[in-house]
């Protein structure tokens, strides 16, 4: 007898495939293992196929299993949005929100913003992950993403919330050591602290200027994947960062880092990042409308003063 897949059976396996675990599942979901294996096994009796393979470590989806990954997401993604059109939802949205970020802005700047929104929408469940790497939204099972720099997918929707310039600055100890550079050539006989984030090539910054977008490649004793360390190294002396505005404001309006080439800059615009499909989602749309009228009402990233 032919058994139909369960909504919540896949909902539940859509939840195993991103952790690739059934005790974290389990654990994120407030149920028992045991429950989890169940369902799971429920699901691939119901599809007639193995779903995962297992192992004593962790587990892995099947050619199947990712089959069924790509429905089972569109699935549930569709009765969610047949919920919204058919819902009041348009003026106050519920449900899960789950989006990310990078580290450094999320912590600092995100945030507080997301903790206004919690207010504005009490019937929202908000679900953030930071990382400083690239995500899949779609792999990932995120509706959102808020971004900085360029936005490279082709299958996603973007729209800008707030405008954003990384500039180059440092600590006055260190110019008083090794002088000011007065070219973007002049970098390269500096200490500058280049640091790996999502959109940036690793030492070569690029940058806007007099003369058009000139590229340099920089190098020095200290590099790090983390914003608030490369910060904090730079207060100390050590070198030249590119920073962005809303990261030094504090430090270029106290005098702890000065500017250095003012006249060039990097674009690093702030951005709302969702899939496709989502497009029509009222309850991502308000999201994303809420955090551009609370960054335009905020704060301004956009001169290389801020």
């Amino acid at each position: 007898m032919y058994i139909k897949p369960q909504l919540d059976d896949l909902r539940l396996f859509c939840v195993v495939a991103r952790h690739r675990s059934f005790a974290e599942t389990a654990r994120q979901l407030g149920i028992s293992k045991a429950v989890v294996s169940k369902r799971i096994a429920l699901l691939e009796t119901a599809v007639q196929e193995q779903l995962f393979h297992r192992s004593t470590r962790q587990i892995t989806l099947t050619a199947q299993g990712e089959i069924v990954h790509q429905w089972a997401q569109r699935i549930c993604e569709d009765v969610d949005l047949m919920g919204q059109a058919i819902s009041r939802e348009k003026a106050e949205p519920d449900g899960v929100l789950r989006l990310c970020s990078s580290t450094g802005f999320g912590r600092s700047q995100l945030a507080p913003a997301l903790s206004a929104m919690a207010s504005r929408f009490p019937r929202l469940e908000i679900q953030l992950e930071l990382f400083d790497r690239a995500v899949d939204l779609v792999e990932e099972g995120f509706q959102l993403d808020i971004r900085i720099g360029h936005v490279h997918e082709a299958n996603v929707i973007k729209r800008r919330i707030a405008s954003n310039r990384r500039v180059l600055c440092a600590a006055p100890s260190y110019l008083a050591r090794h002088g000011t550079p007065a070219t973007l050539e002049q970098l390269k006989q500096h200490r500058c602290i280049p640091i790996r984030e999502r959109d940036q090539d690793f030492g070569r910054w690029e940058l806007h200027g007099p003369h058009g977008i000139q590229a340099v490649k920089v190098h020095g004793q200290l590099s790090a994947n983390n914003g608030e360390i490369v910060r904090q190294w730079a207060i100390d002396g050590h070198g030249i960062i590119l920073r962005s505005g809303w990261d030094i404001v504090e430090e270029l309006a106290s005098g702890q880092l000065v500017a250095v080439l003012p006249a060039y800059y990097q674009p690093a615009d702030i951005w709302a990042v969702y899939p496709s499909r989502l497009s029509v989602s009222a309850r991502v749309r308000l999201c994303v409308e809420f955090l551009a009228d609370w960054f335009g009402r905020h704060h301004s990233y956009g001169s290389a003063q801020s």
